[in-house]
């Protein structure tokens, strides 16, 4: 169990890095996003999903503590050893809620919203993460009957490399045809967007 000025410290990072980061362009409201994988969703996730539909307007996901870090990230290399096994896609925009990080997890409240950017700026709600940092973590995170990926290194440039954490994926909006539960997703692109981030795979860490 780790110390209270641990945690005082590990959030005040994470708040720093979404602080230096947010940004919120201006869109015009989503169209709702189609998801093949919907009819075969647990009832869990189909409530969870329906929970979360106020976030396709991104400026509701502000108003609630979700805060853009700008950068669409795209893995378009594939895996390496010793890092995190990522199939060649993206993850989009990632919108960060620093509060709702804890070691204990609520699976209807996902730390972060995944939007796709479109040639036109609007950004699309396509996925949820759950997102628990390795020093706040008892043991290895699982949510829906998954094991959680990790842990592994902060994804630079957008969180220091130090932030070591678990998280877990879920295209709730989009499908994927990697799975629902697949870290990256082919079908979401980072295409024309400004921001857009290619990077590696993330260095796993090891654990005591």
């Amino acid at each position: 169990m780790i110390s209270d000025r641990i945690a005082s410290n590990l959030l005040s990072k994470v708040f720093v890095v979404v602080a230096t980061l947010a940004a919120v362009p201006a869109w015009s409201q989503a169209t709702p996003a189609t998801n093949k994988e919907t009819s075969v969703l647990t009832p869990e996730l189909q409530r969870l999903r329906t929970e979360l539909e106020k976030y396709k307007d991104p400026y509701v996901a502000v108003r609630a503590g979700y805060f853009s870090t700008v950068a669409c990230i795209n893995f378009p290399h594939g895996s390496m050893p010793g890092h995190v096994q990522y199939p060649k896609g993206a993850m989009g925009v990632h919108f960060l809620n620093p509060t709702l990080i804890a070691p204990v997890l609520d699976p209807m409240k996902p730390q972060i919203l995944l939007y796709e950017p479109d040639a036109n700026g609007t950004l699309r709600l396509v996925g949820v993460e759950w997102f628990v940092p390795l020093a706040i973590a008892k043991e290895k995170p699982k949510l829906f009957g998954h094991e959680f990926q990790g842990p592994m290194e902060g994804h630079e440039p957008v969180m220091p490399a130090e932030l070591a954490h678990y998280d877990l994926h879920v295209w709730l909006f989009k499908d994927n045809p990697k799975g629902m539960f697949a870290p990256t997703n082919p079908a979401v692109k980072c295409t024309g967007y400004f921001y857009a981030l290619d990077e590696h795979a993330t260095k796993l860490v090891a654990t005591k």
